[in-house]
Formats: C-alpha cells, sequence, structure tokens
C-alpha cells in the first residue's frame, strides 16, 4: 500500500487520466472528488463489495432454473 499525505486542494494522479482531488478535511471526515474518464468505473468500497456479492449469486443459478427459463422462450 502506498501511503501520501495530502492537503486541502492537492491531489494525486493515477495512471494518465485519473486525479483525485482533497476537497476538503474535517474531523475524520475526509471529502474527496474524482476526476476520470466515464468509462472508468468507481464504487465506494462496500458497494463495490456487495455489486461483487450480487454477481457471485447471480452464477449460483440451479440448471432447473435455466431449464425452465429456456423453455419458456418463444
Amino acid at each position: 500500500m502506498l501511503v501520501l499525505s495530502r492537503k486541502t486542494d492537492e491531489s494525486i494522479m493515477i495512471g494518465d487520466n485519473v486525479e483525485i482531488k482533497i476537497l476538503s478535511v474535517d474531523g475524520e471526515q475526509v471529502k474527496l472528488g474524482i476526476v476520470a474518464p466515464k468509462t472508468v468505473k468507481i464504487h465506494r468500497s462496500e458497494v463495490f463489495a456487495a455489486i461483487q456479492e450480487q454477481n457471485k449469486e447471480a452464477l449460483n443459478v440451479s440448471k432447473s432454473l435455466i431449464d425452465q427459463i429456456s423453455q419458456n422462450k418463444l
């Protein structure tokens, strides 16, 4: 893990096209601004973990359910 110290209005670059800006620091809360192309997906880590879990659950569909769905197709 790379640890960097930044102050308000300073930023870091990730690659050539993602910039993380420190907007404000209030006690233990830090507000970040992220400048990135629209093709870059950005999620809070807890949201990303929930998406990953939902994707795993979606892979666990039983074969009988898949067969049932395919039989009902027109």
